[in-house]
């Protein structure tokens, strides 16, 4: 019988989530690497066993660990990232000008067909590969380098390149978001890379439609409609038909349009989630009622999912890279919050239980369907 892994990054630790099909009954493994924040854990395509893990901590930097036996157990491997050449600068809040430096990796994008590529988008705002399983590192500095760098700037989080998104029908196109900078595009394996904001206004920056400085806060594609592409960006969810070329606004009747998470359905490409909060100051879920929403056109009409879900006196927040689904007949929801819990839907998001509570703040959730 096919089983799911899910894949947990927390403030003190990685946790992984097994169970079989029926995903009633769950085996609870961690945490990994206690007391360190890890960014995003995520598994390769290829081979299910093969595991990266962001592993990141104020006091000792960064470190990428790798496992090839599904997490059971776990080596570091090649952790020397750098900038290419001069690093450069970009612009700071004030108008200034501000040296780029790597903080932390904020999400790991394993290639789809060898399990020895590895993608990594680092605070701030930089692109790596490694071919060699994560021994070794290098930039992809064309998206760094752009023109418009120099006007990038951090969003509350840090001027982080968290999402990436690997196109299967075009091998040489992928996508990126940077807070705050926007969407790129890359149609020649990341060599070289153009915004993709076209339809975008964001209140607050100095032309609200400016090509680059939009906080996107994630994307998300089906992989049967690469074109396609899904936004929640700070305010405002928004579509894409032209692979990025041009957006149009599909929030619809949400209560609010702020928020982090956007999934696709594993078989319903037309079939959406978000969590909106309530607002950029105020984290939290409105009126204190944990609701995923689901539109299954698409965006524009919205449907709230509360079955199973704390619906008083809840005031957790889902991040960006928190929310994730699996690939069996009946395809699994997932997501965990701040508060230290991660919920599942075995039925498309219907219905809702907590795989465990009491976990240390979410940073990331990803799972792999296992045969």
């Amino acid at each position: 019988m096919s089983g799911v892994r899910v894949l947990a990054g927390t403030r003190k630790g990685a946790f992984i989530l097994t169970s079989d099909g029926q995903r009633k009954e769950w085996d609870v493994s961690g945490p990994h690497f206690p007391g360190w924040e890890i960014y995003h854990v995520k598994g390769s395509p290829v081979d299910p066993d093969r595991l990266y893990a962001s592993q990141s901590s104020g006091w000792f930097g960064q470190l990428i660990q790798r496992s090839d036996d599904g997490g059971q157990t776990w080596g570091p491997v090649g952790n020397e990232f750098s900038y290419d050449g001069d690093p450069g600068t970009h612009q700071w809040y004030d108008g200034t000008p501000h040296p780029w430096e790597f903080a932390r990796v904020w999400h790991l994008e394993p290639s789809l067909t060898d399990p020895d590529t590895v993608y990594a988008g680092v605070e701030d705002a930089g692109l790596f590969r490694s071919s060699d399983g994560g021994r070794q590192w290098e930039e992809l500095p064309g998206l760094r380098t752009h023109r418009s760098g120099p006007s990038w700037q951090p969003g509350g989080g840090g001027m982080c390149l968290h999402t990436i998104i690997l196109d299967p029908h075009q091998p040489g196109r992928m996508f990126t978001a940077i807070s705050a900078a926007g969407a790129f595009r890359s149609d020649d394996e990341g060599e070289t890379w153009r915004p993709v904001n076209h339809g975008l206004r964001s209140e607050g920056i100095p032309d609200p439609g400016a090509e680059v400085g939009h906080c996107v806060h994630r994307l998300a594609m089906h992989p049967s409609r690469p074109g396609v592409l899904y936004m929640q960006k700070h305010w405002d969810v928004m579509r894409s038909d032209d692979a990025g070329e041009s957006w149009r606004e599909v929030s619809g009747n949400l209560p609010t349009d702020f928020g982090f998470p956007i999934d696709v359905h594993a078989h319903e490409p037309d079939t959406v989630y978000v969590v909106p909060i309530t607002s950029d100051s105020h984290h939290f879920p409105p009126d204190g009622k944990l609701r995923v929403y689901r539109s299954r056109s698409g965006g524009d009409e919205w449907e709230p999912l509360t079955r199973g879900l704390p619906q008083e006196h809840c005031y957790v927040n889902v991040l960006r890279d928190a929310m994730a689904v699996d690939s069996l007949d009946d395809c699994g929801i997932y997501f965990g919050t701040t508060g230290g819990q991660v919920y599942a839907s075995p039925d498309g998001g219907d219905s809702w239980a907590p795989i465990v509570r009491d976990l240390p703040a979410v940073l990331s959730v990803e799972v792999q369907t296992l045969s």
